[in-house]
């Protein structure tokens, strides 16, 4: 289906090459369309919907480079594959910086376009499937704005629609940044504790003292400051669910004042004697090993199987790469209504910098970044320089490694070329010339360049 929907347009001056690779892409079921015109080109790209081009890099009426350019500054999502017999590194790293998605020497075999091509359409497509199932995504797959559409996250709403009706205790675990808050909330808020409260306190938010205090509550003259008797959000949270984030930051005696909760279901207040008792259902989260952490002794063995009846696992954002697509772009949708924007899309060159970026701090930082990006965006698209410093600075690194790989591959390429033209030759350094295109003195050079030597 992908192919019939897919429109590729080569440019190329010479008219040979033009119906050699219409004739091998006519027979994928492609629309294929073929100019030997730049200018043409561009009016192409300009009016019609094309997803690849296939464009000479050396041409008398316009210079490749400057054809990119103008298909770039037109349609940033057209994927354009730079062809060449002229390869040389500088051209290569130009043209990769400048949004080209490959870089491809004549004489080159068929079947390297054939897997090129299959493969940024495939690219496209799964792009374009997230942005539908992003559209219509049911509401058994958001659960209070968690997106995704992975293996990893269909697991995870097996496990919150498993786990929201009953009453026992949850530990989510996961990097900082995954949503394990979120994950906690659809919890509460599909079970039958959805009318009561969702509290939520983060262990490292707060000094020992302090967190005792806020948990637990107070009562007046229990220290100095206490003017007051202060409720704990325990204590608030009765009948509804508590979220404790990063759990495995609190303190032994936090941790078996934890313990008395949840094995008698309540608790004291600090400097109180009078017990207090609370229904709550507790989610506990964290981003560290707490199995490790009871093996290091830092923290209670017994609370830890308590904690451990139930356990939620949220995969990295690197770890679902697919779900990126539909986390952005439902995040650009979220921005662009509280920003008061209308950026309809995003670019696939910032979409490629997304899958292949690291995102240490999980969609939490892809939020950041495409809130970022809305704010200070001034086109209808989000471009790779509405992104962060060090998003850019990566990508160029990206393709700088990727160009050092690239020139091997055309030096190595250029190197056989030549041998195997003087081989055709019988050595003949004109007759070797003049099939290579090039000048004499060129050729002598290269022979330099290469250490060729006649065996």
């Amino acid at each position: 289906m992908i192919k019939k929907e897919s429109s590729i347009l080569i440019v190329d001056d010479e008219r040979g090459m033009c119906e050699l690779l219409y004739d091998i892409l006519i027979r994928e079921k492609y629309k294929v369309q073929t100019t030997e015109s730049p200018n043409k080109a561009i009016e192409i790209v300009r009016n019609e919907n094309i997803d690849i081009v296939l464009l000479d890099l050396v041409m008398p009426e316009m210079d490749g480079i400057d054809v990119l350019k103008e298909i770039k500054q037109i349609k940033p999502n057209t994927t354009v594959v730079i062809m060449t017999a002229y390869g040389t590194i500088d051209t290569a790293v130009k043209a990769m910086k400048l949004g080209a998605y490959d870089y491809i020497t004549k004489p080159f075999k068929m079947s390297k376009i054939k897997t090129i091509t299959a493969r940024i359409l495939e690219s496209k497509k799964i792009v374009q499937e997230n942005i539908h199932l992003h559209k219509e995504l049911k509401r058994r797959y958001k659960f209070e704005n968690i997106i995704g559409n992975s293996a990893e996250m269909q697991e995870v709403y097996r496990m919150i629609e498993k786990v929201a009706p009953s009453n026992c205790n949850v530990l989510i675990q996961g990097e900082s940044g995954t949503g394990k808050e979120l994950i906690a909330r659809a919890i509460h808020y599909n079970s039958p504790r959805k009318e009561k409260p969702f509290i939520a306190q983060s262990c490292v938010t707060l000094p020992e003292n302090l967190l005792e205090s806020e948990l637990f509550g107070h009562i007046k003259g229990a220290f100095t400051g206490a003017v007051r008797t202060k409720h704990g959000l325990l204590e608030v949270a009765d009948e509804g669910t508590f979220f404790l984030d990063e759990i495995s930051c609190i303190s032994p005696p936090i941790q078996a004042k934890l313990l008395r909760v949840i094995e008698e279901r309540e608790f004291k207040k600090v400097g109180g004697t009078e017990p207090i008792k609370v229904d709550i259902r507790l989610i506990a989260a964290t981003n560290r090993d707490l199995q490790q952490a009871v093996e290091e002794g830092t923290f209670r063995d017994d609370l830890f199987y308590r904690l451990n009846v139930i356990i939620i696992s949220v995969p990295p954002l690197r770890e679902r790469k697919e779900d990126i697509p539909l986390l952005a772009n439902h995040f650009l949708d979220k921005y662009n209504t509280s920003a008061k924007k209308n950026i309809k899309n995003i670019s696939q060159e910032v979409m490629n910098i997304f899958i292949g970026y690291a995102w240490h701090g999980n969609v939490r930082e892809l939020e950041n970044v495409i809130e970022r990006a809305v704010v200070l965006g001034t086109s209808e698209t989000i471009l790779s320089q509405d992104l962060p410093p060090q998003m850019q600075t990566q990508e160029l690194e990206e393709r700088n490694s990727d160009a050092k790989t690239l020139a091997h591959t055309i030096r190595k390429a250029e190197k056989e070329r030549i041998e195997d033209a003087l081989k055709q030759t019988n050595w003949h350094k004109t007759k070797s010339a003049k099939l290579l295109g090039i000048s004499r003195k060129t050729l002598w050079e290269k022979l330099k360049i290469y250490d060729i030597k006649k065996e």
